[in-house]
């Protein structure tokens, strides 16, 4: 009898077809990253990285080449050159001698006493969670090595080091988040001057200089955040925004950690990009729909150090930490500014400032940090009250104690499970509804200055709704 050959049975045919299915159904499952097209729409969608609106709490620093006029605001140069406003051509008539140009400001911004571990050492006490520098203002100075600012960086001309660099190496060691402040345009920049003049259809200077430095300072110092300014005069499409921000959200080495901010192009400030400014010192009446950030300097008048700076300049203890308070119950981050002198030293009266906040961060940070905006933000009754919540628990921070020692609050609903304590304060504290006025809160009856801050106290409530 003759054998016959055996074939595969019908089992094994069908292994490699179901092999081919199941690898199928995985590549299916497996999240691929999403890539972002240069458009708004699809760069608008992008989720904002959760530690900012965690953070909160940052300081910004306004440091360059007009540190060292250090007269006016850190506009100087326009308002000298661009605008020849009178006083500044006095002050310079007055003080420096004929034919000083404001290249010879350069030598002069030496750096000498900055010590990047002593700044980081202020800011960490100042509970700031994020740090922003300014690498270039409108003056075009870089505060690093820009291989597109030949002659005009710190590390030709003034300090002869990389400040950006420095800065940054010390706040990782800390764990404070790290930002860039870039300005896209430049006052007198021959580039920029032309583009100008051709009502911004050439963008000599875009490829020249704006581009090439974002692309150096991600690829650098990989920043958690980059601060845009300087982009009114022109329309994202001039800077070239949004390939940009499609290059960065994609494929550099921070697509997954970096923020960015609203100042892309002269259509774009509360309208596109990652978190909104809006303009300057913005103050919403009300909760906004996107995350935002108040920017806020602690002397009024400028951002940059002036030399002509006086108290009645200079914003209160109370007043920036009403500030804070009203930014973060609202759903925004605080950003407050200080201006270095043109030696690296920041002038004491803001490092007070900068420390007042941390201490009173260091009691009432469990009411500001990784917080949400409450049901509720404000009420106005006696005093004024603002809410923040975390998890289960409800925060009430009034800025002025109560004549009575009573606080009235009308929102919290209170169980049978309700808890309220003031932060600092270890005893749980007496309080009861009524029908008219609500909850009231009898507060500790303790001298003011033997409670742990003088303003701006909080107290939490759980098992309230």
């Amino acid at each position: 009898m003759k054998s016959r050959a055996v074939g595969p049975g019908p089992r094994l045919l069908l292994l490699p077809l179901l092999l081919l299915v199941l690898w199928a159904a995985y590549v299916r499952g497996v999240e691929r990253p999403r890539r972002y097209t240069p458009d708004w729409q699809s760069l608008d969608s992008r989720p904002l990285p959760d530690w900012f609106d965690k953070a909160k709490f940052g300081v910004f620093v306004h440091w360059g080449v007009f540190s060292v006029p250090a007269w006016g605001s850190e506009w100087f140069w326009w308002h000298w050159k661009g605008e020849g406003l009178p006083q500044y051509e006095q002050f310079m008539s007055d003080n420096y001698p004929p034919g000083f140009s404001y290249a010879d400001f350069g030598p002069q911004f030496t750096a000498r006493f900055f010590h990047p571990e002593t700044w980081t050492d202020l800011f960490q006490a100042a509970g700031a969670k994020y740090v922003v520098l300014t690498t270039k203002h409108h003056e075009g100075f870089t505060n690093w090595p820009s291989p597109v600012s030949w002659n005009w960086n710190s590390k030709d001309v003034g300090p002869h080091r990389d400040l950006v660099g420095e800065l940054g190496k010390a706040l990782r060691k800390r764990n404070i988040r790290y930002g860039l402040y870039h300005s896209l345009l430049e006052w007198f920049h021959p580039l920029y001057i032309l583009d100008k003049k051709n009502g911004f259809k050439t963008q000599y200077f875009v490829r020249a200089k704006t581009m090439p430095e974002l692309y150096d300072l991600v690829n650098r110092y990989e920043p958690d955040l980059i601060w845009s300014d300087g982009e009114w005069e022109c329309p994202d499409t001039y800077w070239n925004s949004t390939e940009f921000l499609s290059w960065l959200y994609n494929d550099s080495p921070v697509k997954d950690q970096v923020v960015v901010n609203d100042r892309w192009g002269q259509n774009t400030s509360c309208h596109h990009g990652g978190y909104y400014n809006c303009q300057d010192k913005f103050k919403p009446e009300s909760l906004p729909e996107h995350k935002w950030e108040m920017c806020t300097s602690i002397d009024r008048v400028s951002w940059g150090f002036r030399r002509n700076m006086v108290m009645g300049d200079v914003a209160s203890e109370c007043e920036i930490i009403s500030e804070l308070v009203q930014t973060v119950s609202l759903g925004g981050n605080y950003l407050l500014n200080i201006g270095p002198t043109k030696d690296g030293l920041i002038v004491p009266i803001f490092q007070e400032r900068l420390l007042a906040v941390g201490k009173w961060l260091s009691t009432n940070g469990e009411a500001i940090y990784a917080s949400k905006p409450w049901r509720v933000q404000l009420e106005k009754n006696t005093t004024s009250v603002w809410y923040t919540s975390r998890g289960t628990a409800v925060y009430a921070i009034f800025l002025r104690w109560p004549d009575n020692g009573v606080l009235y609050l009308a929102s919290p609903v209170t169980t049978s499970t309700t808890q309220i304590t003031m932060l600092g304060i270890q005893k749980d504290l007496k309080w009861s509804t009524d029908p008219e006025e609500g909850l009231l809160v009898y507060l500790p009856q303790l001298p003011l200055f033997t409670l742990p801050v003088e303003f701006g106290w909080t107290i939490k409530l759980t098992g309230v709704h």
